[in-house]
């Protein structure tokens, strides 16, 4: 069989099913490989900024490493702009959707707000809220994503810094995105591991 018998969805049997899963459970087996040559395009995105977007995730990934971060807050940190390409209007919630089968819930929320935690630092001298982030104040995870923007995000601009290259974190990728989606070990719902191991 080399594809299904149906042109519409309803009209598929067991077998067609069967099928297609089998090919999506293989294709999903490469999401690593797939987002690590998304993240090479990061370097035709957005200029103006004396690094290039690939370089800033590169940097705030190399910054949650030396501040001693945990796998699923590194890879966070690497993919946290990877919606700057595909969705510039919320590239925050881009990067949460790829990221929330895979890492814990505390991670994906905080990549998810990031964006209105930012605007603390330039809301005001583009006519935005710079205050955004205090809807979110009752969150649980609201000093993590403070944290995450202050040590990480908004200080990864640098082109003087030591940052490493992207296939420094390739394993680390290759080894979240294999994980099993929604493991609730993995998720772990109201979890918070700190930023740092201190």
């Amino acid at each position: 069989m080399d594809h299904v018998k149906f042109t519409a969805m309803k009209d598929g049997d067991k077998e067609d099913y069967e099928f297609l899963t089998h090919h999506e459970v293989e294709y999903t087996k490469g999401t690593a490989a797939r987002l690590l040559e998304a993240m090479v395009d990061l370097d035709k995105g957005l200029s103006g900024y004396q690094i290039t977007r690939l370089g800033h995730s590169l940097q705030s990934a190399t910054r949650a490493e030396r501040d001693g971060a945990d796998i699923d807050w590194i890879v966070g940190a690497l993919l946290h702009d990877i919606g700057d390409i595909y969705a510039p209007y919320n590239h925050d919630e881009y990067a949460a959707a790829i990221l929330r089968p895979f890492v814990r819930e505390q991670v994906t929320w905080v990549v998810e707000k990031h964006g209105d935690f930012q605007l603390v630092y330039y809301g005001e001298h583009v006519g935005a809220n710079p205050d955004k982030r205090e809807a979110y104040r009752d969150s649980p995870y609201f000093d993590d994503c403070a944290a995450f923007c202050e040590r990480w995000d908004q200080s990864s601009f640098d082109p003087a810094y030591d940052t490493l290259p992207l296939s420094h974190f390739a394993d680390r990728v290759e080894q979240v995105f294999a994980r099993t989606p929604y493991d609730p070990d993995v998720i772990q719902p109201g979890t918070r591991i700190p930023l740092s191991n201190g």
